[in-house]
């Protein structure tokens, strides 16, 4: 029987060898030339913006805490030695103004967008069951808001919660109801429902390369995973508020700034890997940006729409 040649056995080495640098590469770091956000040419929401938060179910502090401190520490940088923080995270959402401004030849100078909570509701006796439909978000938008149009209203399920819509591809959703356009975010608490898809990579997936499950950094898997979910939904509202923003492809399948990037946390990531992210070495979470008051955070990458490319706080 004959024998393989050897230039044979080492051209295939050296094409196994070339897979395997490339899937290694820092995503972050490469533009991806079938992906391209478009913009459609409508408002961005700017400025000052108020949160109107609904709680629906029964919530622990942990949840709330972590997400009232995001969102704190989307627009200061209270530790200058600590880096990176989470406004150079905001800041990246903020750019696309500029990018608004560069397609319609409009020389703009980027504001800061200045985010708070405004209101918030805690429906702890599941007023409308633990089933929510779309049909139920008008009569939430209007709790919410209390007549006031010019607020953003940010509704957290709890884990018990089934919403209609997650965990089919998506762990949050966000878009307008009613004439008035109001514009509204719903972020599930998929921890029981979907941890294989909403939880990672702080729950085992349920597709994909196998890679290492991460300790999240507050301690709280539910709390965690929906901080990313909330942090995507937040990004693509702000940069795609009424449907006529940054986005690519039809309706169904539709890619927005955060969600551009599935997976991708650090540089180095690749399929079933986070990427080069740091670990808190006093309880073991893994996070890359910090936040107000000493909190950490692990955040999902966005697009640059500079560089047409992946980009990550670290």
């Amino acid at each position: 029987m004959a024998s393989s040649s050897p230039s044979l056995i080492s051209l295939s080495f050296l094409l196994v060898l070339v897979l395997v640098l490339v899937l290694r590469l820092p995503i972050s770091a490469t533009s991806d030339p079938d992906r391209s956000l478009v913009y459609h040419g409508g408002p961005l929401l700017t400025g000052n913006i108020s949160l109107s938060i609904i709680w629906y179910g029964s919530f622990g502090r942990s949840h709330k805490r972590v997400m009232r401190n995001f969102v704190k520490s989307l627009n200061i940088n209270s530790n200058p030695n600590l880096e990176p923080p989470v406004s150079w995270w905001w800041e990246m959402v903020e750019s696309y103004q500029e990018a608004a401004a560069a397609a319609t030849d409009e020389a703009e100078k980027v504001p800061k967008i200045v985010v708070r909570v405004g209101r918030e509701v805690n429906d702890k006796t599941y007023s409308i069951g633990k089933v929510v439909t779309n049909d139920f978000l008008p009569g939430f938008v209007k709790e919410a808001t209390m007549g006031d149009k010019g607020t953003v209203v940010v509704i957290f399920t709890a884990r018990d919660v089934t919403v209609q819509g997650l965990c089919m591809g998506k762990c949050a959703d966000h878009g307008v109801i009613g004439e008035s356009n109001q514009v509204y975010i719903i972020v599930g608490n998929l921890e029981t429902e979907c941890p294989g898809v909403c939880a990672w990579p702080f729950h085992k997936a349920d597709y994909g390369p196998q890679g290492v499950t991460l300790q999240p950094p507050s301690g709280k898997v539910g709390a965690d995973s929906m901080l990313i979910s909330f942090a995507q939904a937040l990004a693509a509202t702000v940069t795609n508020p009424y449907n006529n923003g940054f986005y690519d492809g039809p309706e169904a399948e539709r890619v927005e700034a955060s969600t551009a990037c599935p997976g991708i946390f650090a540089s180095g990531a690749f399929p079933g890997y986070t990427g080069r992210v740091r670990v808190d070495p006093n309880n073991g979470g893994a996070f890359n940006a910090h936040g107000a008051k000493g909190n950490k955070f692990l955040l999902p990458a966005l697009w640059n729409p500079k560089t047409s490319s992946c980009w990550t706080t670290m």
